[in-house]
């Protein structure tokens, strides 16, 4: 593996070092890949779609993201986005590294000998105060785009002048709130950051909604197209299912069901799966999105809470429903169920992507099928679970309605003669309801780690 020399940097991959004039400039490891990159490939321009996919390739950011992380490069080197010698934007197509002469070498342990690091630019200009006109510019209103990035370049340079400072001195501006939430978001993406409570610092709450704004502000669509996909992913595994379901109720002995069974229980279990996967997918996206520590935890809550929303709201409409047009009064359920199945879930999919940083978890091939059928067992054992509780899933719910109605031809006694029960016993509820549980856990997972 080779290192690189240009101009008074040297870069070595091998080590995984940027150094200049034998004094280390640290970057987080993804912007450090990002440069890496680049200077392999400067002979020609760097397509965008070619750096998420080489940089980003386990998870899918925004294009701010890699405007921050050219951003963050650029300062590291002391390069001019209007005069770069080191980094040029190409107009609609992404970057180069345009530094003429870059030297290839063998990485050995000594480091090449370099002239003395140039004076940064903080040092260049001067300021009397440096942390003044930054924290002017992070407690400022941001009316347009690029005002915004530019407060968080802002941000990084507060977090490279002392973190600790930033925060005392922050304490005493207006909109101080703001400010400490975009310093907490921008930590992530400064190496050598320090620390920025929320928790028993100065208005907790407000900073908290601050920071949740700022980051779904930056990842917003990214969630909203991870719901869909979740949603599209339990409506398939819902239809699935219950076209199974029916053409084993169809075929089983002494069952009165015809196989036209098979595609109403499919619209059935697609529009349970569907609602159930909007429910959990907007939970985890947006927990995904939200949350950079505690990720596992704030992705357990995020999965139960939408699973509980979801489910409740299926629980009274059926109830209602059933109440209104049949007179049927059945003990139907959904909160309780929702809320495992998407803790399950969010447990499940928080420990198989527990290396995704910097952006939503996107796996692919082996480890996506990997991630889905981990969430699947873990959902199929929280079905399995509500099962031995006596919590009856879909198909549980409509052999009661069944029972409940005159001349019903769906009741699942059949499939419980195949079990060797006389009725729909402890058995039977088990085994349907972990095959609902883990078809839905796949489905989910899959539609919810699609990578547009």
């Amino acid at each position: 593996m080779p290192r690189y020399r240009f101009g008074d940097f040297t870069l070595s991959p091998r080590r995984r070092l940027l150094s200049c004039g034998g004094e280390e400039r640290p970057l987080i490891p993804r912007y450090f890949d990002l440069l890496v990159f680049l200077v392999e490939r400067r002979h020609e321009a760097v397509h965008r779609r070619d750096i998420f996919d080489r940089v980003w390739n386990d998870v899918i950011v925004s294009d701010s993201a890699l405007s921050q992380a050219i951003r963050t490069i650029r300062r590291t080197l002391g390069d001019d986005p209007r005069e770069p010698r080191f980094i040029r934007t190409v107009s609609r197509h992404g970057y180069r590294f345009v530094f003429p002469e870059v030297v290839q070498e063998e990485d050995d342990s000594a480091s090449p000998p370099t002239l003395s690091p140039p004076e940064s630019p903080a040092a260049a200009a001067g300021p009397a105060d440096p942390f003044e006109p930054l924290l002017r510019r992070v407690t400022d209103v941001a009316r347009t785009v690029d005002e915004e990035e530019e407060q968080r370049e802002a941000a990084e340079l507060l977090h490279a002048l002392g973190t600790v400072e930033a925060l005392r001195r922050l304490d005493r501006l207006p909109r101080h709130a703001f400010a400490r939430a975009l310093l907490r978001d921008t930590r992530w993406d400064v190496a050598g950051a320090g620390a920025v409570p929320i928790l028993g610092e100065p208005a907790p709450v407000a900073v908290a909604q601050a920071l949740v704004g700022l980051r779904l502000r930056r990842a917003g669509r990214i969630a909203a197209a991870r719901w869909a996909g979740a949603s599209i992913g339990g409506g398939l595994a819902g239809a699935v299912a219950g076209t199974l379901g029916g053409l084993i109720l169809s075929a089983a002995p002494g069952s009165a069901a015809p196989v036209d069974v098979a595609a109403v229980l499919a619209v059935i279990g697609g529009a349970c799966g569907a609602v159930g996967g909007a429910g959990v997918g907007a939970g985890l996206a947006a927990a995904e999105a939200i949350a950079r520590s505690q990720r596992t935890l704030s992705l357990v809550a995020g999965g139960a809470l939408g699973g509980g929303i979801a489910g409740a709201v299926a629980q009274l409409l059926g109830r209602w429903s059933l109440e209104a047009l049949v007179g049927l009064h059945v003990p139907i359920g959904g909160a309780l169920e929702g809320f495992v199945i998407g803790a399950a879930a969010g447990l499940a999919y928080g420990v198989a992507t527990s290396r995704a940083e910097g952006g939503v978890a996107a796996p692919r091939g082996r480890r996506r099928w990997g991630v889905a059928l981990l969430v699947a067992v873990a959902c199929g054992a929280a079905a399995l679970g509500l099962a031995v509780a006596a919590r009856p899933l879909v198909g549980g719910t409509l052999h009661l309605i069944a029972q409940a109605s005159q001349g019903a031809q769906v009741t699942l006694a059949p499939i419980a003669a195949l079990m060797g029960e006389p009725d729909f016993g402890p058995a039977t509820r088990a085994l349907i309801g972990t095959g609902e549980g883990a078809i839905f856990g796949l489905g989910l997972a899959l539609g919810l780690t699609r990578r547009p």
